[in-house]
């Protein structure tokens, strides 16, 4: 028998959609039924022209209007670990909604359903975009793909990608690099190491290089990113009893957008190559905070705050690889992502819908 197709309410709150898109599993891979509920809740929408390319759902207004905003999030999570469904509680005098995704990133999600639905003549014409797989490996990002398939689709002046950020405007984001560092040796017994060459001993310079590293805190245009290099795998060996002939370490570099993806690679081979092979695994420049581009500075100043720096990676690097300033925003704390006790503020969910709700209805 077929699962029975999910179903969310138009008339529920920002909170209560936050509370029944969570509960819809979606880990990555698995978005087709809450992708299915998404675009049956836009589609009865006669304002919003509606677009579906795999598990990615598109909804734009076509106002007019002098200016267009794409304002975008992720439907998938990480998997679950017994934290569905949400459950409410008030911790401190506090309501919390706990569960997966209530930080990354479906309260956001939440937010952006509610006032798709509601504006139904904003002051720009705005391109509603909620994508699959922005989780797993770059190549299945549904807004990459939207991106390569329909270009016209995510086309803006100006993007707001709706991750976790404490309802503060989080400007670009830093990019990302993942290689390997691999040494070579020579297999012989460990009774007899002096016929061989050990390939882990071999790894004791990187590791020491990766110990006494320290960093830097790159100012861009205002913003201060801070930069991390960290070892987060270890192989090698093939026997208790035999010198192993190869170890990788495997490396994550975060990067201050001011570098270009080829200068941050560059840096890395030089650091590294001394020491062993060099192979990149996954690189994605980060996006400078586009705080400069007249709507970001306007939607700055109603939102208020001062607006931060995004340490991770997040698909705000797309739309500005595409020419689009864009920031993030979003209620939840980004510190509490992908961990088993993820949790929300009501109040943040509420605080996030009414500052966005006031810039895309006023146009100040």
């Amino acid at each position: 028998m077929a699962d029975r197709p999910q179903f969310l309410d138009p008339g529920l709150t920002s909170v209560e959609l936050a509370r029944a898109i969570c509960d819809i599993e979606s880990v990555s891979g698995g978005e087709t039924a809450l992708a299915d509920a998404v675009e049956a809740f836009v589609s009865g929408a006669a304002h919003l022209d509606v677009t579906r390319l795999g598990n990615t759902v598109v909804a734009r207004t076509e106002l007019g209007r002098a200016h267009r905003v794409a304002v975008a999030g992720h439907l998938d999570t990480v998997p679950v670990n017994g934290n569905l469904p949400v459950r409410l509680e008030t911790d401190g005098g506090v309501d919390y909604l706990v569960g997966r995704g209530t930080v990354d990133m479906k309260s956001g999600v939440a937010v952006q359903l509610r006032l798709a639905l509601d504006l139904a003549e904003p002051a720009y014409d705005v391109t509603w975009i909620w994508y699959d797989n922005e989780e797993v490996a770059a190549s299945l990002n549904g807004l990459g793909r939207l991106a390569n398939a329909r270009p016209e689709l995510v086309a803006a002046d100006f993007a707001i990608l709706g991750e976790p950020s404490g309802g503060v405007i989080e400007g670009g984001c830093n990019g990302t690099m993942r290689f390997d560092v691999v040494t070579r040796g020579v297999r012989a017994h460990s009774a007899r190491p002096w016929m061989g060459s050990n390939a882990i001993h071999a790894a004791a310079p990187i590791l020491d290089l990766l110990a006494r590293f320290h960093p830097e805190t790159v100012d861009v245009d205002g913003l201060a990113y801070r930069e991390s290099l960290n070892a987060t795998l270890i192989s090698g060996g093939v026997a208790a009893n035999v010198i192993p002939d190869e170890c990788t370490v495997h490396i994550n570099y975060r990067f201050a957008p001011s570098r270009s993806a080829d200068e941050a690679e560059q840096r890395m081979r030089e650091l590294f190559g001394p020491f062993g092979e060099v192979h990149v695994v996954d690189l994605s420049p980060g996006a400078r905070p586009g705080l400069d581009a007249p709507l970001a500075r306007s939607f700055a100043e109603s939102v208020g705050g001062e607006p931060q720096p995004k340490y991770g990676w997040t698909d705000i690097a797309r739309f500005a690889a595409l020419g689009v300033p864009g920031v993030n925003f979003g209620p939840g704390e980004a510190s509490l992502a992908h961990t088993d006790h993820e949790r929300v503020a009501v109040a943040d969910v509420e605080r996030c819908e009414a500052a966005l709700r006031a810039w895309l209805t006023d146009g100040r």
